[in-house]
């Protein structure tokens, strides 16, 4: 598929985090995701364990693994919070696990930003928050670790030429740059997207 910004999600709550995620989180890692149902027999026999297989296979610092729980179908039965906190300790799934938002026709919010199919969807995201693979139904275990290790290995390349290009960007005379007070206590991140200062980290209430 070509390239294009991914969607942000529309998050109603999260499991498994001590803090609400959002896409710039995961910004200079290649982002797995996956959105499943808890009654979809394709998502608990073969997408679920798959996720938990990406999970140990990469390190933490070069992919994220979160998923999605994203209910289109039997609202009675999957939609309560007790009942996924339930799935997810039997099944040991220790992930992140994001409820996608409801909307107002039973279609979910962010399922819908991405015009999903169905479940299982497969999302594959690179560390510059692009989209780069969209898949519903199962994919092979080596055709996903394949993808994975192509998008972390051009994460490595664009952060290797990183610094030659932002000295290029600066020209000749370099520009000292300072991170104030304003910058720290700020929670807007289009400035990180820009600032040559490599120092900013987000915070839970803040950046540092």
């Amino acid at each position: 598929m070509t390239p294009r910004p991914a969607p942000e999600w529309q998050i109603a709550e999260w499991l498994n985090s001590d803090r609400p995620l959002r896409l710039p989180h995961f910004r200079g890692r290649t982002l797995v995701a996956l959105a499943f149902q808890m009654l979809c027999p394709g998502c608990v026999a073969h997408a679920v364990p798959q996720l938990q297989k990406v999970r140990d296979a990469f390190p933490e610092g070069e992919v994220a693994v979160v998923a999605i729980h994203t209910v289109f179908e039997h609202h009675e039965a999957q939609g309560r919070r007790d009942v996924l906190a339930a799935f997810l300790h039997e099944n040991r799934v220790r992930l992140p696990v994001a409820i996608d938002a409801p909307g107002d026709d039973g279609l979910p919010l962010t399922m819908r930003a991405y015009a999903m199919q169905g479940t299982p969807t497969l999302l594959l995201i690179d560390h510059a928050g692009r989209l780069r693979m969209q898949r519903f139904g199962h994919l092979d275990d080596l055709r996903l670790g394949a993808g994975i290790a192509g998008l972390v290995a051009e994460a490595k390349i664009d952060a290797a030429r990183a610094p030659s290009l932002r000295q290029a960007q600066r020209g000749p005379f370099a520009m000292t740059h300072v991170a104030t007070d304003a910058c720290i206590r700020c929670k807007y991140m289009d400035c990180v997207e820009v600032c040559p200062v490599d120092c900013f980290y987000e915070g839970e209430n803040m950046l540092a």
